[in-house]
Protein backbone atom coordinates (compact mmCIF):
# COMPACT_ATOMS: atom_id res chain seq x y z
CA UNK A 1 0.00 0.00 0.00
CA UNK A 2 1.60 3.12 -0.86
CA UNK A 3 2.11 6.47 1.49
CA UNK A 4 -0.46 8.60 -0.62
CA UNK A 5 -3.52 5.63 0.07
CA UNK A 6 -2.22 5.49 3.66
CA UNK A 7 -2.81 9.15 4.59
CA UNK A 8 -6.06 8.79 2.45
CA UNK A 9 -7.15 6.25 4.67
CA UNK A 10 -6.34 8.16 7.81
CA UNK A 11 -7.91 10.78 6.90
CA UNK A 12 -11.15 9.40 6.45
CA UNK A 13 -11.50 7.38 9.83
CA UNK A 14 -10.41 10.86 11.25
CA UNK A 15 -13.51 12.60 9.65
CA UNK A 16 -15.44 9.31 10.89
CA UNK A 17 -14.49 9.73 14.45
CA UNK A 18 -15.00 13.78 14.15
CA UNK A 19 -18.40 13.38 12.69
CA UNK A 20 -19.28 10.28 15.30
CA UNK A 21 -17.90 12.58 18.58
CA UNK A 22 -20.59 15.96 16.87
CA UNK A 23 -23.43 13.70 16.52
CA UNK A 24 -23.27 12.47 20.27
CA UNK A 25 -22.92 15.80 21.06
CA UNK A 26 -26.16 16.85 19.75
CA UNK A 27 -28.17 14.12 21.35
CA UNK A 28 -26.33 13.38 24.73
CA UNK A 29 -29.12 11.55 25.97
CA UNK A 30 -29.81 14.55 28.69
CA UNK A 31 -33.69 15.39 29.35
CA UNK A 32 -34.16 19.06 27.39
CA UNK A 33 -34.25 22.15 29.86
CA UNK A 34 -37.51 22.65 31.56
CA UNK A 35 -40.22 25.56 31.05
CA UNK A 36 -40.09 28.47 32.87
CA UNK A 37 -43.75 27.76 33.12
CA UNK A 38 -46.64 25.23 32.57
CA UNK A 39 -50.28 26.30 31.58
CA UNK A 40 -52.72 24.69 33.22
CA UNK A 41 -56.57 24.35 33.44
CA UNK A 42 -57.94 24.75 36.49
CA UNK A 43 -62.23 23.70 37.57
CA UNK A 44 -63.09 25.39 40.36
CA UNK A 45 -66.58 26.05 42.54
CA UNK A 46 -68.33 29.16 41.61
CA UNK A 47 -69.13 30.89 44.81
CA UNK A 48 -72.36 32.38 43.88
CA UNK A 49 -73.41 29.10 42.22
CA UNK A 50 -72.24 25.80 43.62
CA UNK A 51 -73.56 23.35 41.38
CA UNK A 52 -71.74 25.47 38.43
CA UNK A 53 -67.75 24.56 37.75
CA UNK A 54 -65.77 27.44 36.29
CA UNK A 55 -62.74 26.12 34.08
CA UNK A 56 -60.25 29.01 34.76
CA UNK A 57 -56.67 29.05 32.93
CA UNK A 58 -53.53 29.22 34.91
CA UNK A 59 -49.50 29.04 35.00
CA UNK A 60 -47.10 27.08 37.29
CA UNK A 61 -43.70 28.55 37.83
CA UNK A 62 -41.59 25.32 37.49
CA UNK A 63 -38.37 27.29 39.55
CA UNK A 64 -40.13 29.17 42.67
CA UNK A 65 -43.45 26.54 42.31
CA UNK A 66 -45.90 29.57 42.40
CA UNK A 67 -49.06 28.97 40.74
CA UNK A 68 -51.06 32.21 38.95
CA UNK A 69 -54.54 32.03 38.60
CA UNK A 70 -56.53 34.16 35.66
CA UNK A 71 -59.62 34.73 37.83
CA UNK A 72 -63.34 34.80 35.54
CA UNK A 73 -63.07 38.67 36.78
CA UNK A 74 -59.82 39.17 35.29
CA UNK A 75 -57.96 39.32 38.22
CA UNK A 76 -54.87 37.25 39.06
CA UNK A 77 -54.30 35.25 41.96
CA UNK A 78 -51.38 34.43 43.20
CA UNK A 79 -50.04 31.09 45.55
CA UNK A 80 -47.39 28.71 46.50
CA UNK A 81 -48.25 25.30 44.90
CA UNK A 82 -47.26 23.26 47.96
CA UNK A 83 -49.52 25.75 50.31
CA UNK A 84 -52.90 25.11 51.43
CA UNK A 85 -54.54 27.38 48.83
CA UNK A 86 -52.70 25.82 46.28
CA UNK A 87 -53.62 22.26 46.92
CA UNK A 88 -57.35 23.13 46.94
CA UNK A 89 -56.68 24.48 43.70
CA UNK A 90 -56.26 21.66 41.81
CA UNK A 91 -58.58 19.41 44.18
CA UNK A 92 -61.34 17.87 42.32
CA UNK A 93 -64.39 15.81 43.15
CA UNK A 94 -65.90 12.80 41.57
CA UNK A 95 -68.61 15.01 40.55
CA UNK A 96 -65.95 17.37 38.78
CA UNK A 97 -64.76 14.05 37.18
CA UNK A 98 -68.36 12.74 36.18
CA UNK A 99 -68.70 16.03 34.39
CA UNK A 100 -66.06 16.42 32.62
CA UNK A 101 -66.61 12.53 31.28
CA UNK A 102 -70.09 13.86 30.06
CA UNK A 103 -68.81 16.96 28.38
CA UNK A 104 -65.35 15.28 27.19
CA UNK A 105 -67.12 11.11 26.37
CA UNK A 106 -63.99 9.79 28.50
CA UNK A 107 -64.47 6.62 30.63
CA UNK A 108 -63.43 7.81 34.05
CA UNK A 109 -65.25 4.90 35.94
CA UNK A 110 -62.23 3.36 37.48
CA UNK A 111 -61.13 6.39 39.13
CA UNK A 112 -60.88 6.05 42.85
CA UNK A 113 -63.44 8.08 45.03
CA UNK A 114 -62.28 11.79 45.58
CA UNK A 115 -62.98 13.71 48.72
CA UNK A 116 -64.75 16.96 48.76
CA UNK A 117 -63.47 20.29 47.51
CA UNK A 118 -63.54 23.34 49.76
CA UNK A 119 -65.66 26.67 48.70
CA UNK A 120 -63.51 28.50 46.55
CA UNK A 121 -61.59 31.57 48.68
CA UNK A 122 -62.49 34.92 47.43
CA UNK A 123 -60.35 36.95 45.01
CA UNK A 124 -58.21 39.87 45.90
CA UNK A 125 -61.10 41.88 43.94
CA UNK A 126 -63.90 40.61 45.66
CA UNK A 127 -61.80 40.90 48.91
CA UNK A 128 -61.70 44.46 48.24
CA UNK A 129 -65.17 45.16 47.07
CA UNK A 130 -66.15 43.33 50.45
CA UNK A 131 -63.54 45.75 53.27
CA UNK A 132 -65.05 48.96 51.01
CA UNK A 133 -68.75 48.17 51.58
CA UNK A 134 -67.92 47.69 55.37
CA UNK A 135 -66.81 51.60 55.45
CA UNK A 136 -69.78 52.66 54.07
CA UNK A 137 -71.67 54.95 56.43
CA UNK A 138 -75.08 56.08 56.27
CA UNK A 139 -75.01 60.00 55.19
CA UNK A 140 -76.42 62.20 57.85
CA UNK A 141 -78.14 65.39 58.36
CA UNK A 142 -75.05 67.62 59.21
CA UNK A 143 -77.07 70.27 62.12
CA UNK A 144 -76.12 70.99 65.49
CA UNK A 145 -78.04 69.54 68.10
CA UNK A 146 -78.88 73.12 69.09
CA UNK A 147 -80.55 73.67 65.20
CA UNK A 148 -84.34 75.28 65.29
CA UNK A 149 -85.89 75.23 61.99
CA UNK A 150 -87.60 78.35 60.76
CA UNK A 151 -90.27 77.61 58.65
CA UNK A 152 -89.87 80.97 56.83
CA UNK A 153 -86.23 79.98 55.64
CA UNK A 154 -87.14 77.32 53.29
CA UNK A 155 -89.09 78.66 50.00
CA UNK A 156 -89.44 75.26 47.72
CA UNK A 157 -87.65 72.76 46.19
CA UNK A 158 -87.69 71.53 42.66
CA UNK A 159 -86.32 67.84 41.81
CA UNK A 160 -85.10 67.37 37.43
CA UNK A 161 -84.23 64.28 36.30
CA UNK A 162 -80.64 64.37 34.43
CA UNK A 163 -79.37 62.69 31.11
CA UNK A 164 -77.67 59.79 31.91
CA UNK A 165 -75.34 58.16 28.50
CA UNK A 166 -74.35 55.16 30.38
CA UNK A 167 -76.98 51.90 30.09
CA UNK A 168 -78.06 50.30 33.23
CA UNK A 169 -76.73 53.21 35.19
CA UNK A 170 -78.68 54.50 38.51
CA UNK A 171 -80.99 57.46 38.14
CA UNK A 172 -78.97 61.17 38.03
CA UNK A 173 -81.18 63.89 39.23
CA UNK A 174 -81.01 67.66 40.51
CA UNK A 175 -82.71 69.03 43.46
CA UNK A 176 -82.77 73.12 43.14
CA UNK A 177 -83.45 74.02 46.69
CA UNK A 178 -84.56 78.12 47.10
CA UNK A 179 -84.10 79.22 51.13
CA UNK A 180 -83.70 82.69 52.47
CA UNK A 181 -80.68 84.84 52.53
CA UNK A 182 -78.29 84.10 55.37
CA UNK A 183 -79.06 80.48 55.76
CA UNK A 184 -75.97 78.38 56.12
CA UNK A 185 -74.17 76.07 53.89
CA UNK A 186 -75.04 72.83 55.93
CA UNK A 187 -78.67 73.69 56.41
CA UNK A 188 -79.19 74.58 52.62
CA UNK A 189 -78.06 70.94 51.88
CA UNK A 190 -80.23 69.43 54.85
CA UNK A 191 -82.92 71.14 52.70
CA UNK A 192 -82.34 69.94 49.15
CA UNK A 193 -81.68 66.01 51.05
CA UNK A 194 -84.89 66.05 52.74
CA UNK A 195 -86.87 67.57 49.49
CA UNK A 196 -84.47 64.19 47.47
CA UNK A 197 -85.92 62.06 50.23
CA UNK A 198 -89.05 62.50 50.08
CA UNK A 199 -89.44 62.42 45.72
CA UNK A 200 -87.11 59.62 45.87
CA UNK A 201 -89.42 57.62 48.42
CA UNK A 202 -92.62 58.29 46.06
CA UNK A 203 -90.56 57.00 43.35
CA UNK A 204 -89.63 53.84 45.02
CA UNK A 205 -86.04 54.51 45.40
CA UNK A 206 -84.88 53.50 48.64
CA UNK A 207 -80.88 54.72 48.04
CA UNK A 208 -79.41 57.74 46.91
CA UNK A 209 -75.94 59.09 46.83
CA UNK A 210 -74.55 62.26 46.86
CA UNK A 211 -72.47 63.37 43.73
CA UNK A 212 -72.26 67.18 44.43
CA UNK A 213 -73.80 70.49 45.11
CA UNK A 214 -73.29 74.27 43.77
CA UNK A 215 -74.56 77.47 45.65
CA UNK A 216 -75.54 80.80 44.91
CA UNK A 217 -76.89 83.88 45.71
CA UNK A 218 -80.13 85.65 43.89
CA UNK A 219 -82.12 88.29 44.43
CA UNK A 220 -81.74 88.06 48.34
CA UNK A 221 -82.43 84.57 48.21
CA UNK A 222 -80.19 81.45 48.32
CA UNK A 223 -79.92 79.26 45.59
CA UNK A 224 -78.89 75.33 46.06
CA UNK A 225 -78.08 72.86 43.04
CA UNK A 226 -77.51 69.04 44.79
CA UNK A 227 -76.93 65.82 42.28
CA UNK A 228 -77.64 62.64 43.60
CA UNK A 229 -78.33 59.25 42.31
CA UNK A 230 -80.74 57.25 43.01
CA UNK A 231 -81.34 53.25 42.95
CA UNK A 232 -83.09 50.43 44.23
CA UNK A 233 -80.05 48.45 45.88
CA UNK A 234 -77.67 49.31 48.16
CA UNK A 235 -75.17 51.50 46.24
CA UNK A 236 -71.19 51.66 46.22
CA UNK A 237 -69.95 54.58 48.39
CA UNK A 238 -68.20 55.87 51.40
CA UNK A 239 -71.79 57.71 52.40
CA UNK A 240 -75.19 56.46 51.14
CA UNK A 241 -78.57 57.80 51.94
CA UNK A 242 -81.67 55.57 52.56
CA UNK A 243 -84.83 56.91 52.15
CA UNK A 244 -86.70 56.05 54.97
CA UNK A 245 -84.42 56.72 57.23
CA UNK A 246 -83.35 60.41 56.13
CA UNK A 247 -87.48 61.00 56.04
CA UNK A 248 -87.15 60.54 59.73
CA UNK A 249 -84.50 62.53 60.36
CA UNK A 250 -85.84 65.11 58.39
CA UNK A 251 -88.73 64.79 60.78
CA UNK A 252 -87.26 64.92 63.67
CA UNK A 253 -85.23 68.14 62.90
CA UNK A 254 -88.20 70.56 61.75
CA UNK A 255 -86.50 70.09 58.14
CA UNK A 256 -89.78 70.05 55.36
CA UNK A 257 -89.60 68.06 52.61
CA UNK A 258 -90.89 69.74 49.76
Amino acid sequence: MSKALCNMIGLGLAAALLAGCAEEKADDGRPRQKPAELAVSVLQSDAGAPDKKVLSRGRISTKSGDILILEPDGSVSEMKLDSNAGRDAFAVTEADLMALNANLDLDLSGMPNLGPVKKRAPTAQEKALADFAARTQPMRLKLPKSFAAEPKDFLGARITGLANSRKGADSLVEVSANLRGGVDADTAFAYATCALASWADSKGAAYARHIRTLSDKRDGKMIVGSVFTLSEKKPMGLTVMTTKETLQECKARGIPAA
